[in-house]
This record gives structure tokens, C-alpha cells and sequence, in this order.
């Protein structure tokens, strides 16, 4: 989380931003909430992430990198090369801690392998004036590539020792999933110079791929830490069957031999929706509702919501809150600026920023 000092100039920047911005209401049960649009233009803004000075870094999907400052957009040159087609492109962005003296940045991206593709982590150092990025490498790709447009995943969260948690989709291969020879349907965890962390489940095994930390993901769009370090992530099903997963070691989350849903021919999907040594959801939807873009959020603004979990919809366009034990979906959050939710950020003074593909655009959300 970002210093005290650092949420103090977010703060004066957040009024610096909005004062003149025109604002629309949403009703919550927190009472009608202001939305106000921050940044404009963009075609499909998959994710993005806020700097210390109060500025956002913006990935559009066809492999442009924005930095936004008070509403105004600036190309970032420099990134890596994408393979830009069906789901594939550039994807996550995310600034780590450690931003303020490393400048460092990195991007989770569709990377052409031969003919095919996979997701890849790319990290770079951002220039003083936000215009380019310098030093761009690799840090892991997924193994081997996969031909098709589907299913790339991709989130990377920085955890708490430091390491990187990054989310890969099985790209449309269903088997994929429960093979630990391959990444594609795993999330997995790498120290920041890309190598093996200790205590990764799978290392040392001759039939299995070192970082991965857990396996039988569909498509985990979405991801995220939760207030005691946690991980969790949000991902896409066939027809029905989303789910909202604590990522535990070494667990098997069962795609694609149970799930909740069908194919999307109508077809049962695998062996039903339990059985022994795969994971259950901590909650799933039925009908599907997409999701992408996850936050769990601190309280900040509003104490009522610490510790709920936030997942954008890219099918019905809107937020979704949930909440409770057992987690449950407890307030959809919807306005005419929730047009297919990309990405969902929680700021540093506490509001809720999203992404929205159908509108173009970054909004925030405050008293």
C-alpha cells in the first residue's frame, strides 16, 4: 500500500482533477454516490495503475500504453511487442511499491511465440517525464505458446514479500488446465528478477512447470490481495459457472472436471461440480456475468465496504459487490458509465476508480 504522504498528494490532486469535472450519481447502499470521469478517448482500456504523484498509467488491448494526467492523455513509447488479435494484446499494468526509487513498471502482455501466443510479464523503467519506457525484458512467458485468440488470462499482483502472483488462462485448450507440464490455466509465482521463489509447490519436479502456484483455471480475469495478504481471483466460465477463488498452494481449482455450468453447446461440463482434492468456489454465478477487472477493498471511504471484494462485468455492465461468510454477491453498483467493466482499482484516498470498455473511459467513484 502506498505511504501516508503519498495518499496526502493524491488527495490535492484528486481536487485539483475534479473540481471542474462534471459529475453523474449512482445509487448504493452507501446513498447516491458521485461518478465522475477522469480520462476519455480510449478504445479498449483493459487495466490500469495509479503512480505516486496521483497520475495513471492506461493499457489499451492494442498495445498502447497511456499515461494520464488531469485528464489528459500521454503515449508511453517503448513497450513490448504484443500479439494484438481476439483476447490477446497488452494487458495488466501494474506499479509496485517500490515505484518511487526503482520507476520501475510491469506489464503482463499476449507475446507471439512462433505461430502462436502466450502471456507473458514484461518490466521496464518509466522516464521522469512519463513518455517512454527504457530497459523492457521479459520476465516469464508462458510454456509452451498456444495458437487461437482465447483466454490469456492476465493480472500480476505484487505480494507482500515482494514476489509476483501472475494469472494465466488456459487459452481455449480445456485439458491444459490439469497439466502441470504447461503454465496455460495456472497462476504462478516468480521473484521480481523472474527466478524460482522458494516455496513454490511444484519446484524441483521433473513433470511440472517450477512457477506454478496453483492450476485448473479457466480464465482468471481478475485478481487481487485481500486486507490480510491473500490472494484471490475472479474468473470467466463457460455458460454459467464464474467463480470467485481464494488461490491457496498447490491447489486445484478443478477446471475443466467440475465446474458450475455447461458447455456452451449445452453440453454437462466434466465429472459435475465437486470432487475430492479440486477446490470449491468461495462463490460462482449462474448466468454468467463475465467477469474482469478485482478489488478488495480497505474501508477508506467507506467503512461499510472494508473487506468486501469488487469484480467488474464485462456482460451486464456493472460493478459487483460481495461481501459475507459464506461470500455472497450482495450490490451491483450500475450507472450508464458501467459499460463493460475492464478494470476496478481502489484509489489511495478510498474511492473506486473503474475502466470502462463501453464508454472509453476511466471513472471514479466518491461520496
Amino acid at each position: 500500500m502506498l505511504r501516508n504522504f503519498l495518499q496526502l498528494t493524491l488527495s490535492v490532486t484528486f481536487l485539483a482533477v475534479f473540481s471542474s469535472a462534471q459529475a453523474e450519481n449512482l445509487k448504493s447502499s452507501q446513498g447516491s454516490l458521485s461518478v465522475t470521469q477522469v480520462a476519455s478517448g480510449f478504445d479498449v482500456p483493459w487495466a490500469f495503475d495509479f503512480l505516486p504523484d496521483g497520475s495513471l498509467l492506461v493499457t489499451e488491448r492494442d498495445g498502447q500504453l497511456f499515461h494520464v494526467s488531469e485528464g489528459r492523455r500521454q503515449r508511453v513509447s517503448g513497450t513490448p511487442a504484443v500479439a494484438a488479435g481476439g483476447q490477446g494484446g497488452l494487458l495488466d499494468v501494474m506499479v509496485p511499491r517500490d515505484f518511487s526509487q526503482s520507476r520501475e513498471v510491469f506489464l503482463t502482455f499476449a507475446k507471439r511465440q512462433g505461430r502462436g501466443a502466450g502471456t507473458a510479464l514484461a518490466i521496464g523503467r518509466l522516464s521522469s517525464d512519463h513518455s517512454r519506457l527504457t530497459g523492457v525484458r521479459v520476465l516469464f512467458e508462458a510454456a509452451p505458446g498456444s495458437q487461437g485468440g482465447r483466454h490469456f488470462g492476465s493480472r500480476v499482483v505484487e505480494a507482500r514479500d515482494g514476489t509476483l502472483f501472475l494469472s494465466l488462462g488456459e487459452r481455449g485448450d480445456r485439458p491444459s488446465a490439469q497439466n502441470l507440464r504447461l503454465h496455460q490455466g495456472s497462476v504462478v509465482r516468480i521473484n521480481r528478477d523472474g527466478t524460482i521463489p522458494h516455496g513454490n509447490p511444484f519446484a524441483g519436479r521433473a513433470d511440472a512447470q517450477p512457477e506454478i502456484w496453483s492450476y485448473g483455471h479457466r480464465n482468471p480475469q481478475g485478481m487481487s490481495l485481500d486486507l490480510k495478504g491473500n490472494l484471490w481471483v475472479a474468473e470467466h466460465g463457460a455458460k454459467g459457472g464464474d467463480e470467485v477463488n481464494r488461490v491457496r498452494k498447490g491447489a486445484n481449482y478443478g477446471w475443466p472436471v467440475i465446474a458450475y455450468g455447461r458447455h456452451y453447446s449445452g453440453l454437462k461440463i466434466g465429472e459435475g461440480t465437486a470432487k475430492a482434492g479440486m477446490e470449491q468456489p468461495e462463490w460462482y454465478w449462474d448466468p454468467s456475468i463475465a467477469p474482469s477487472g478485482m478489488m478488495i477493498y480497505s474501508g477508506r471511504m467507506w467503512s461499510e465496504w472494508r473487506g468486501n471484494v469488487f469484480v467488474g462485468s464485462l456482460k451486464f455492465d456493472y460493478i459487483a459487490r460481495l461481501s459475507g461468510s459464506p461470500l455472497r454477491e450482495t450490490e451491483q453498483l450500475r450507472s450508464e458509465e458501467t459499460g463493460r467493466i475492464r478494470d476496478v482499482q481502489e484509489a489511495p484516498d478510498g474511492s473506486i476508480w473503474f475502466a470502462s470498455e463501453g464508454e472509453g473511459g476511466i471513472f471514479r467513484i466518491s461520496r
